[in-house]
């Protein structure tokens, strides 16, 4: 079985001082019946203690908050992670029963938060490639297959052009995006369907340069499959998830699975590099920082967004004593 060692570093760059950064990150994966996680590290420059809870939907929830005034903030995740094969399930029910399954589980715990569809406006041009996709004489997990099919033939693998808050219908006109989207895409589809399906948030192992996506954070979907559970499809690489997926969350979308997300006061003008090395090697010093970060993202403000702002309580009181000034 194959052993990952897992170097993921987190840094946001601020163009002043910032203070009071308080944060929430989910990248602490758990052992399951298909991978065991042997280390794991996680280190934040400038120091602090990290508080773990579990979240609703099982994730391993790290707290943290800085309070002095700092100019970046570094968040190191070192691991050590076994994974398993996933053997491929063979389901002893007709297709009939599978989907009358699929309808009575739906809205049923723990099922009824994986089915909720979002607001949708392509909704109608993507259930009528559905029909054709999908037929009726499908099980379940055939279904899933085909629609992972579609998604990596008729979609392009491209970075730069989504972000984590582009909907479905803007994917679907563009055709094209990364692991998120497609995961995204495809759980919309299977919605449609009625079929459970939640949000995975991991990472894909190296091999060759074979795979979309490797060596970085990924995404996919796992499928409730009738008499068996839950299954991980990747319609990114149009594959069953099996041991060269290291599943860190899952929830109902990406939100959900969010791996760093938090507050400060200061500056909005910052700049954002993630940068993630995934290696079998096991003399390799995962403790030097990647040169170059395989993301980055700037937000720059501007000039009005730099202005000094209203303050809307002082306006008030400056409301109140103009108003009694005319009594």
């Amino acid at each position: 079985m194959p052993v990952f060692n897992i170097l993921h570093i987190t840094r946001y760059e601020y163009s002043s001082a910032v203070t009071d950064s308080a944060n929430q990150i989910i990248l602490s994966p758990l052992t399951n019946d298909f991978q065991e996680v042997i280390e794991q590290k996680i280190s934040l420059f400038p120091n602090s203690n990290i508080d773990y809870y579990y979240d609703y939907f099982t994730n391993r929830i790290g707290v943290f908050t800085i309070i002095e005034p700092h100019h970046f903030l570094e968040i190191k995740v070192e691991l050590v992670v076994e994974t398993f094969p996933i053997e491929l399930p063979i389901i002893n029910l007709n297709v009939e029963e599978q989907w009358q399954i699929v309808k009575e589980q739906a809205d049923q715990f723990p099922y009824i938060d994986f089915v909720r569809q979002e607001n949708i406006k392509s909704k109608e041009e993507i259930l009528s490639t559905l029909k054709s996709v999908a037929n009726s004489d499908l099980s379940v997990m055939e279904t899933a297959t085909a629609l992972s099919s579609y998604i990596y033939e008729n979609f392009t693998y491209r970075q730069g052009i989504t972000d984590f808050e582009t909907e479905i219908d803007e994917i679907w006109e563009l055709k094209a995006g990364v692991c998120q989207d497609f995961a995204h895409l495809l759980l919309g589809m299977l919605r449609m369907l009625g079929v459970p399906s939640r949000y995975v948030s991991g990472y894909i192992s190296p091999s060759n340069q074979e795979l979309r996506g490797e060596g970085a954070t990924h995404a996919w979907v796992e499928v409730f499959i009738p008499g068996y559970g839950w299954l991980g499809n990747d319609p990114t690489n149009n594959c069953w998830v099996s041991d060269r997926h290291i599943k860190i969350a899952v929830g109902r979308d990406f939100k959900d699975c969010t791996p760093v997300k938090g507050t400060y006061k200061g500056t909005s003008s910052h700049k954002l590099g993630v940068s993630v090395i995934i290696t079998t090697d096991k003399t390799k010093n995962l403790t030097e920082v990647p040169k170059l970060p395989m993301y980055i993202r700037e937000n720059n403000p501007s000039i009005e967004e730099l202005l000094p702002q209203s303050n809307s309580y002082r306006m008030f009181l400056e409301m109140q004593q103009q108003q009694q000034q005319q009594q």
